[in-house]
């Protein structure tokens, strides 16, 4: 077997993984710029060790120099949502995609593990392109909503701790969080519209707010000082009322305001 090169052979999946979640969370920012609800809530990633790819490959009797062909998950991403909803929402953009390839998928949202696990799993190939050119690198994308999320975290770190043989005591209040958890992300969907008409609606006036905040400090450097307290006072008076409408009517009469500075200026 020849020396293994673990930082050069490592590299091209730690760019996957950094340019995945920029992408994913770009997607998010666009749909929250817009004002619309994102399914995506959050995006996690990591880099496996080489401590985890070892006992791993130990573990599944594997031949150290087939690791990369045999193991799916040195790269990983996780996307987290707010609701079950969501996660379909989410795999339908990643199949949208032309950057990368979906090989694989497994759902454990539908048909959760034994253990009691739920997650939507996707295995993808990614183009990275490095110092020595193009790598196509596997990578798994998890997807689940933050209730999911939590138990999954909790589980793995009582694997870790018990070596994979977790008691039955601790396995029995693992399975009964994870039915209570099944049973709160459908009372949660329940009420989803409310909740994203709700983070919306803050969405959308935080927008309008920074807006008008953005066109009072450029009014500022081209009218009387006069005008502007008048207009600070009046944005003052719209935000305590917190009428949305009224906030959008204002900040496009400023719109209005700055066209006509800027024309004078032209002029």
């Amino acid at each position: 077997m020849e020396i293994m090169l673990w930082r050069e052979l490592l590299e091209p999946y730690g760019m996957a993984v950094d340019e995945l979640m920029l992408k994913f969370t770009q997607i998010r920012d666009g749909y929250r710029r817009r004002g619309l609800y994102s399914p995506i809530e959050q995006v996690d990633g990591r880099l496996k060790t080489i401590s985890s790819i070892l006992e791993k490959v130990q573990r599944k009797n594997l031949v150290i120099d087939e690791f990369e062909e045999k193991l799916d998950d040195i790269a990983g991403i996780r996307i987290i949502c707010q609701f079950v909803e969501d996660i379909e929402r989410v795999v339908e953009i990643i199949h949208q995609r032309e950057d990368l390839r979906v090989i694989s998928e497994k759902d454990y949202v539908s048909s959760s593990k034994d253990s009691g696990y739920r997650s939507y799993h996707m295995i993808i190939l990614y183009k990275v392109h490095t110092i020595r050119g193009p790598r196509e690198v596997k990578c798994e994308i998890q997807i689940r909503t933050l209730a999911m999320n939590f138990w999954a975290t909790v589980e793995h770190s009582l694997q870790y701790k018990y070596d994979q043989d977790i008691p039955d005591e601790i396995r029995e209040r693992l399975t009964n969080a994870a039915d209570a958890i099944v049973v709160l992300d459908s009372e949660m969907s329940y009420v989803r519209q409310e909740i994203m008409d709700a983070q919306n609606s803050f969405r959308l006036k935080a927008n309008v707010v920074s807006d008008i905040l953005n066109n009072i400090q450029n009014l500022y450097k081209v009218s009387n000082k006069r005008e502007i307290l008048k207009i600070q006072d009046e944005f003052f008076r719209l935000y305590k009322s917190g009428n949305l409408k009224d906030l959008e009517r204002f900040n496009k009469e400023l719109d209005i305001i700055s066209e006509g500075y800027r024309a004078q200026s032209l002029e």
